[in-house]
């Protein structure tokens, strides 16, 4: 992949999306990873408006100091860039409280997790409206369009994808590129919707490497039946969450009514 030519490409497409849809700029949630600090990145690079928000709730600490740092570094290398902090906390602790409370608790995580990504949504769209911004999407290939791997209207909810059509490796490319800190170079993925340490990987059970070779091989027809050992156990992953996330990737089902029942 040419760096120079794939940057200067996607900076060309932010600028001209943005002016011909008449806004000022773009708002994104930097959240300390590696794909928020890439597209906010990008976005700076067109020289618009851009509006970094930082939107904790019950984060860990290290997330918080590498989404400040980077954010530090961007309005220390770009024009225009600006930050607002949003604590979520309180507002995500007060709408769990006046929810009804559940035998087990755990049965809830997974929802519980996908609410802290769609306040952030709602954050996002509130800060785009006031400005005349544009939401920013930090999605790459594999989580869009492999494996599901984000939140249906919650982070899943932007105007724009700027790196949806870059590997996970290829983001990790451009990024050195691009100079942006080591500290998030070097930081495993995660989605940081858990309040603790766990990573992608983690809850994946394979990294992106892998998960770029799976879903190379079903795109060209591979079945499980075609690995052994750890590739078939990659691949399997892979189709799992292929197939139960394929909701997100596909439009909204339309209940279409008959012509006949109409007249």
């Amino acid at each position: 992949m040419n760096s120079e030519k794939v940057v200067n490409h996607i900076v060309s497409w932010l600028k001209d999306y943005a002016i011909n849809a008449k806004v000022k700029g773009f708002v994104i949630g930097v959240s300390g990873g590696i794909d928020s600090a890439l597209t906010s990145t990008l976005c700076a690079k067109t020289g618009l408006p851009l509006l970094c928000l930082e939107m904790p709730i019950h984060q860990a600490d290290s997330q918080v100091s590498r989404a400040l740092n980077h954010i530090d570094w961007l309005k220390k290398n770009f024009n225009d860039v600006s930050m607002t902090k949003v604590n979520l906390t309180p507002v995500f602790d007060s709408l769990v409280s006046s929810f009804p409370k559940v035998e087990d608790e755990e049965e809830r995580f997974m929802s519980l997790a996908n609410t802290r990504a769609r306040l952030r949504m709602t954050s996002l769209y509130y800060f785009a409206a006031l400005n005349g911004y544009l939401v920013a999407g930090t999605g790459n290939k594999v989580e869009d369009f492999g494996v599901g791997f984000y939140t249906k209207y919650g982070d899943g909810g932007v105007d724009l994808s700027p790196i949806a059509d870059l590997l996970k490796t290829e983001v990790y490319q451009l990024a050195e590129y691009l100079g942006i800190n080591k500290e998030i170079l070097e930081a495993a993925p995660t989605d940081g919707l858990w309040g603790d340490d766990r990573t992608d990987e983690d809850q994946i059970g394979a990294s992106y490497p892998e998960l770029e070779w799976a879903m190379k091989m079903a795109d060209n027809g591979k079945t499980s039946s075609d690995f052994s050992g750890r590739k078939k156990e990659v691949f399997d992953i892979y189709k799992r969450f292929n197939t139960a996330n394929k909701h997100k990737m596909l439009p909204i089902p339309v209940c279409e009514i008959p012509l006949k029942f109409k007249n």
